[in-house]
């Protein structure tokens, strides 16, 4: 796969021959019977992406398969591997379901493990701290149905992100992914994303070559940029003072394509950053863990 990551090889978690292991010899099988699924890490965290590989295929395998309901994306290499995202709510354990052609699969359980993730208190305006009117409840159901669009649509573009993703801002991180928000006493949601910190007007950067889906303005991200990658990833720019793109633009990765504000639900200027893999949002130092450089750093 573009952009992959040096890592340590994960626990081999599945092998096909076993009780895990479908065959239908007339469903055009191409398994072999030592072919086998590694993740790493070989325990995902909840709430973060980790990598698939499929060890021991033959040849020239068409491979397809999915995990916690979206699709995997397996790259063309020698061992084929995909990224797959392990959803925040996830039980302990997730299945990895991976189809080898026709009929002939290979079903792999592996455990998962708490993100423990914090919880804030912060204090906002009260029209943002209270629950919303009927008008813009409405407007904000309308509003995350277009970004879940973009993420869901992502797993039918093809791979367009080249190289290591980066992150959004060489700046550092003000809050982190996961955590519960209580909103001026009330716990309302978790933060869904991370935020770097930034002046106003300072530039945001695309994290990685994509297709630019929406450019809007949004009761709680203010104005927004969300950024479809393919192969299932996509990536959305939050509480901005400028958008410098379209919709419909193709950008690269470290293009500037806005401006750092406090637009939307905030408490001051900075960037929130999301990604989704499909779906699920993960944390984003997830992305730059497994698809970013070598190290997992910031470039």
């Amino acid at each position: 796969m573009s952009g992959r990551a040096a890592f340590a090889l994960g626990a081999i978690v599945a092998v096909c021959g076993t009780a895990d292991y479908a065959n239908d010899s007339m469903g055009g099988a191409t398994c072999t019977p030592a072919a086998t699924i590694v993740t790493e890490p070989a325990i995902p965290t909840q709430g973060a992406l980790f990598r698939v590989r499929v060890r021991n295929v033959a040849p020239g395998s068409q491979l397809t398969g999915s995990v916690a309901g979206e699709a995997l994306h397996f790259s063309a290499d020698s061992i084929p591997e995909s990224l797959a995202a392990a959803p925040i709510d996830s039980p302990d354990s997730l299945t990895i379901v991976v189809r080898c052609g026709g009929s002939d699969s290979i079903v792999a359980r592996i455990g998962t493990t708490s993100g423990n993730y914090p919880i804030e208190r912060l204090q906002v305006a009260p029209a943002f701290g209270r629950p919303p009117d009927s008008a813009t409840a409405a407007r904000i159901d309308r509003e995350s149905k277009r970004a879940v669009g973009v993420a869901t649509r992502s797993h039918t573009t093809p791979q367009l992100w080249v190289g290591p993703f980066r992150h959004p801002r060489d700046a550092r991180i003000t809050s982190g992914f996961g955590g519960g928000r209580e909103y001026n006493g009330a716990i309302t949601s978790r933060h869904m994303g991370t935020d770097f910190a930034g002046t106003t007007g300072a530039p945001v950067l695309a994290a990685n070559r994509g297709v630019v889906r929406i450019v809007d303005a949004f009761f709680y991200g203010g104005n927004v940029v969300y950024i479809d990658h393919g192969a299932g990833l996509s990536s959305a720019y939050l509480h901005l003072s400028r958008q410098l793109v379209a919709a419909g633009d193709t950008v690269q990765r470290g293009q500037t394509i806005g401006r750092v504000g406090a637009t939307g639900r905030v408490t001051g200027p900075h960037l929130h950053f999301i990604v989704r893999y499909g779906s699920v949002t993960v944390d984003p130092l997830s992305l730059f863990a497994v698809a970013g450089d070598s190290s997992g750093t910031r470039p």
